[in-house]
């Protein structure tokens, strides 16, 4: 499966009311370690389908990133069930990433 743009439109459809766990990007486009683990996160999305990856550009949706207290980028998030179980702030080896997910 491929990564989802997230936007405030598909929020609620894409995250909260998920049946899969969802792992979200929260990034922009000058952040340079947003563009280092970009990558991975694709790869991540690819080789999963037991859960859902999600970007959210922070630019482009101030309000999602405001609602989970993202003062930095890259952060990264786990939502389950609707709720926030995980986050982890910066550029992490896909090792790491992964066992936010455990």
């Amino acid at each position: 499966m491929s990564t989802i743009k997230i936007t405030n439109n598909n929020f609620e459809k894409e995250v909260l009311n998920s049946d899969k766990p969802v792992l979200l990007d929260f990034w922009a486009s000058w952040c340079g370690p947003c563009k280092m683990i970009s990558p991975i996160i694709d790869e991540i999305a690819k080789e999963n389908t037991e859960i859902k990856v999600g970007k959210i550009n922070v630019d482009e949706q101030p309000e999602l990133a405001s609602k989970y207290g993202v003062m930095s980028i890259p952060t990264l998030a786990v939502i389950k069930n609707g709720k926030l179980v995980k986050t982890m702030v910066g550029a992490k080896p896909k090792s790491s990433i992964i066992g936010m997910l455990a």
